[in-house]
């Protein structure tokens, strides 16, 4: 007998209840199960999904500093890694290494680490994931494209401005129309904006 996904589901459900409920608290604590396919909440329970957006707590931009640097006796080369080109204002990562934004318009957030750039955002033109459009894309160093639905939930962001910033080697220019994020080893990167994202 061929059950559908639909069934499989509910069967898989009310096995992991019955296991629960015979098993104890001590034995579940230690147990997890993946179930695919879509959460749906029952009538009156409320969203699967906290509601978009997110409360979550924002910290301001960091100034720039107006300190000269002091004059050098080594010959002019190129600049370390760590250090932005003048103009660009770095965000210093979190102790996990990841550095979270909120655009100006806060309508896009982002978390960024040194091999990806994640961006989430009411997207008017993304591609289906299980039925609905994703609302949540990302981008890897050597240029892979992930589309998902998902939420970041919480997370504590930066609202940035119109302008130019340096995160976890990734270069991040915010403009009116959308947010810019070049790979600064691999130049692979994205445009994001609700409208359209473009990767390269």
């Amino acid at each position: 007998m061929q059950l559908s996904q639909k069934a499989r589901r509910r069967l898989a459900g009310g096995s992991l209840l019955l296991s629960a409920v015979l098993a104890g608290p001590a034995l579940v604590s230690g147990c997890s199960s993946l179930i695919d396919g879509k959460p749906v909440a029952t009538p009156g329970t409320g969203p699967t999904e906290p509601t978009f957006p997110t409360p979550r707590p924002t910290t301001t931009t960091p100034a720039p500093t107006s300190t000269s640097p002091a004059p050098s006796t080594s010959p002019t080369g190129p600049a370390s890694p760590t250090t932005p080109p003048a103009g660009v204002i770095p965000l210093p990562p979190d102790h996990n290494g990841y550095v979270f934004i909120e655009t100006k318009s806060g309508v896009t957030r982002c978390q960024i680490n040194k091999e990806t750039v994640g961006c989430e955002a009411p997207f008017t033109n993304s591609p289906l994931q299980d039925g609905e459009h994703a609302n949540g894309v990302s981008i890897s160093s050597a240029g892979n494209v992930q589309w998902v639905l998902g939420n970041l939930g919480a997370i504590p962001t930066v609202t940035i401005d119109y302008k130019t910033y340096a995160a976890q080697g990734w270069t991040i220019v915010a403009t009116e129309q959308g947010t810019r994020f070049t790979n600064d080893r691999t130049h692979h990167g994205m445009f994001v904006s609700v409208e359209k994202v473009t990767t390269f």
